[in-house]
């Protein structure tokens, strides 16, 4: 015999459900394709990005989430925890780059640092870079070297990973 869920926790699924319909209209349409969603869903989601009234968005907000009710919704949400993960990963990675590079720019002893933490750097590839970049501040130039100077610190910083 199986037990009754309690109106609360029925109530809370359901929530969880709207809040994951939510996710689904906010993400781009080539992540979207890349969920095996059922057409009325889909159609759904796209009214909802359609709407532009706050009454109309939060009616087809509950629609999208009874429709949830009806699909298997745990491969939908494990797609988009995983998509969660990998976006604060490049979050974190992209914040390390720019402290690196803000940190390389200002202080002296940073490159002394960096060398030493990542030992297959090209440390004077990076040094010239950094004369260069400061070369252009000083003549209120607009730094030409800057995103090379970035791409050449995420590269480093990945090999450093592997």
């Amino acid at each position: 015999m199986q037990e009754e869920q309690s109106k609360t926790s029925r109530k809370k699924e359901m929530h969880a459900l709207q809040d994951m319909g939510e996710k689904l209209v906010a993400l781009s349409a080539q992540r979207l394709s890349e969920l095996d969603l059922p057409e009325n869903l889909l159609d759904a989601i796209r009214e909802a990005r359609r709407l532009t009234q706050f009454g109309a968005i939060r009616r087809q907000m509950q629609y999208i989430g009874k429709l949830m009710r009806e699909i298997d919704a745990d491969e939908i949400r494990e797609k988009l925890s995983l998509w969660d993960a990998q976006s604060k990963e490049n979050a974190a990675e992209f914040h390390l780059l720019e402290r690196w590079r803000t940190r390389l720019l200002e202080e002296e002893q940073a490159l002394d640092e960096f060398a030493r933490t990542y030992p297959n750097a090209d440390i004077t590839h990076i040094r010239n870079l950094i004369r260069s970049i400061n070369r252009d501040r000083q003549a209120d130039k607009p730094p030409k070297q800057f995103r090379a100077f970035f791409r050449e610190l995420r590269d480093i910083v990945r090999s450093g990973m592997d």
